[in-house]
């Protein structure tokens, strides 16, 4: 053991994080690694303050919601008054300062970041009639308000989205004397700062109208559900699930982090939440401490490609190709399906090869009673998906969401009292509830607000198309080419950044290449719009488990003791649907619902799982018997139970052809996949 901790001082922020499953550790494990968990905790009377502003927030946010009556704008505006003035309060300049203190000079910026856009709100009849007319003051302000998001970014969502709205700014003014396809006419400072902070093409655009409607309300649901301890009931249920099979704990992460991702929309809170569990439990069933830590990893960045909910960034796609929230959701269903399931493959196959076996019966929950007992908690997430299936919007189902939980909290607090008992929820918890959902979408409406500044430069100097045209030059016009150098760009722009920001990044600079390249100079719909969105979505994602960055690695890495390279590597070998799926869905629409029936969707699923199957086969080395060619060497168990390179190359092969979308390749796929499961059965009969 001494050995494996010493392996695990490769990386000095890995070296700082030595895991363990204590709660305090936990924490600091989060606060080292997502930056929207490293937020002071206030103490005496500053800890009044912030509580009374989340509270005025999110009452601000639900009547905003409810009524309908004030200006978008405003509604906008104000958002992002409360999400500055509380970024100072809540989060220090770097994460290694003291987080028991408030300096005076955040105070200051607080009320500077919060005055700027309340000096929008104050004087927005004016600016309106002046219609385009802004005075110096109001270029004064804009500027002044521009560096303060700039600043609150650097604190809470990171340098990458920072350095390239920055970088597009300055585009915006030297552009002029730039050569080729970058060039454009140059734009006057006044010019610049107008578009940017006072029009809706800018900050106060499509992203924050989303943040600030609907994707708030989902925040506040989320922090609901955390509250009522749905992620130990999801825990809970999937142990009784699975956690009697072959290798449970590792079926108990993939399925829990499936489900736990739908609510927490962060790879590094869901892989620290449920890897402090199911992690230690891997590992004393036999898993190395790499494969426990791939597996939570792989498992916990998926839950965000995992509907109904999937985190923040599935309802800016929506608001974004302009489509209904409900079409995103089912167009992620069959590419989910196939991640978990080649995740779930290869846990199964690696459980085989090493012959560990399930949990105990006496350490299993059975599954009835437990869902007798705590069954209720899932109601609120029936609500929400019964009213985006009825055509309702995002906003209204949310709104049915959070008053189903209350509902539901209230009910059950009465039948405890009434048994004598503490009620679970009270209004204590209720206050915590808003202080959290006020703290979630600090870091959101900040990576809304800079992903506005770049499509405000976009839109104001055409670059999209530029540089969707200009990385379709560079692929020769080859759409395969095109795919590649879109997934390897989302790759390195979503390295290290919060979802949402990922996705904004990744969508804005790369998706426009592929639609470019697809549909030329023909402006395509909504519909043809999201495969390319989801395109970049996915590979912004997966970049929490891509080496060097990995985030969400390095957190299960520390976790189980483990070396965070090769963890990372498992976790991408793990996670190999999300960069083969995407593709997919590209070349066959069909695969995300989109003008296809039943019988073709069938099919499509069918053989694509098969696909997985033999793919993850052809990872792992192993599928149901020894080869038995090196059972005559001296080697461990494990070795002489993997495949030839031939096999496996075979068993990849097939399972290619099986998932791409042409019909040829999949009969050919599937023959050669049973021929090669034929041989595997006959071999294991004769051994």
């Amino acid at each position: 053991m001494s050995d494996e901790i010493e392996n695990t001082k490769e990386s000095p922020l890995v070296e700082s994080l030595l895991p363990t499953t204590n709660e305090d550790e936990m924490k600091n494990l989060m606060q080292n690694l997502d930056r929207e968990q490293a937020y002071r905790e206030h103490k005496c009377w500053r800890q009044y303050i912030t509580v009374l502003v989340s509270i005025a927030f999110c009452i601000f946010q639900l009547y905003a919601t409810l009524s309908g009556r004030i200006p978008a704008q405003i509604v906008r505006a104000s958002h992002l008054a409360f999400v500055q003035f509380l970024a100072f309060l809540l989060f220090p300049a770097a994460k290694s300062m003291p987080k028991d203190t408030l300096p005076l000079y955040d105070v200051v910026l607080a009320f500077i970041g919060a005055g700027c856009w309340s000096y929008y709100i104050v004087n927005f009849e004016q600016i309106v009639r002046r219609a385009g007319a802004y005075t110096p003051l109001d270029i004064a302000v804009g500027i002044v308000g521009i560096i303060i998001l700039f600043e609150s970014c650097r604190r809470i969502v990171g340098l990458p989205i920072m350095i390239i709205a920055g970088s597009f700014i300055l585009y915006a003014f030297i552009g002029k004397y730039l050569p080729g396809f970058l060039n454009h006419r140059g734009y006057k400072l006044t010019r610049v700062v107008s578009h940017l902070y006072y029009t809706t093409e800018g900050i106060m655009g499509t992203p924050i109208g989303a943040c600030s409607t609907f994707i708030f309300l989902f925040i506040l649901f989320g922090a609901f559900l955390e509250k009522t301890g749905i992620g130990q009931f999801f825990i809970d249920s999937c142990n009784a699930i699975a956690g009697g099979a072959s290798g449970g704990p590792a079926k108990v992460a993939v399925l829990s982090s499936a489900l736990l991702g739908t609510v927490s929309g962060s790879s590094v809170s869901n892989t620290v939440g449920s890897g402090s569990f199911t992690i230690p439990m891997m590992k004393r069933l036999g898993y190395r401490g790499e494969f426990a830590g791939a597996v939570e990893a792989a498992a916990s960045t998926g839950g965000q490609l995992m509907p109904p909910i999937m985190g923040a960034a599935a309802f800016l796609m929506a608001e974004s190709v302009g489509l209904p929230y409900i079409t995103v959701v089912k167009a992620a269903i069959i590419p989910a399906l196939l991640y978990f399931a080649g995740i779930f493959i290869t846990v199964h196959l690696e459980a085989h090869k090493l012959g560990l076996k399930g949990l105990p019966k006496e350490d299993i929950p059975r599954f009835l009673p437990l869902f007798l007992s705590r069954g209720y908690m899932i109601l609120p997430l029936a609500v929400i998906i019964f009213f985006l299936c009825s055509g309702k919007t995002a906003t209204y189902s949310a709104l049915m969401g959070i008053i189903s939980i209350i509902v539901i909290a209230i009910a059950v607090s009465f039948v405890d009292v009434a048994k004598g008992n503490k009620p679970r929820f009270t209004l204590h918890d209720l206050v915590q509830v808003l202080c959290a959902a006020a703290r979630g979408i600090i870091s959101v409406a900040i990576a809304c607000g800079m992903a506005g500044i770049i499509i405000g430069v976009v839109t104001l100097t055409g670059l999209g198309l530029k540089l969707g045209a200009g990385l379709v030059v560079l692929a020769h016009g080859k759409l395969f080419i095109t795919l590649l150098l879109t997934m390897i760009s989302s790759i390195i722009l979503g390295m290290g950044a919060p979802t949402t920001a990922n996705y904004l990044i990744t969508s804005t600079i790369t998706a426009g290449a592929i639609v470019n390249c697809v549909y030329g100079q023909v402006s395509p719909t909504p519909e043809q719009l999201l495969p390319a969105h989801m395109f970049a979505f996915y590979f912004g994602i997966i970049a929490d488990v891509t080496p060097p960055v990995a985030l969400a690695a390095i957190a299960g890495a520390a976790i189980a003791k483990a070396r965070p390279m090769r963890t990372a590597v498992n976790a991408t070998k793990l996670a190999i649907g999300a960069f083969i799926v995407p593709y997919m869905f590209i070349y066959n629409p069909a695969m995300l619902m989109i003008g296809a029936n039943a019988l073709s969707i069938l099919g499509i699923t069918v053989t694509a799982l098969l696909g997985m199957f033999g793919i993850s086969v052809g990872l792992e080395g192993y599928a149901f018997a020894r080869t038995g060619f090196l059972n005559n060497f001296n080697v461990s168990e494990k070795v002489k139970k993997s495949m030839s390179a031939l096999e496996r190359l075979c068993f990849l092969a097939a399972g290619l052809c099986c998932i791409d979308p042409h019909p040829a390749t999949d009969i050919f796929g599937v023959i050669l996949l049973g021929i090669l499961i034929a041989m595997q059965i006959f071999r294991r009969r004769k051994n």
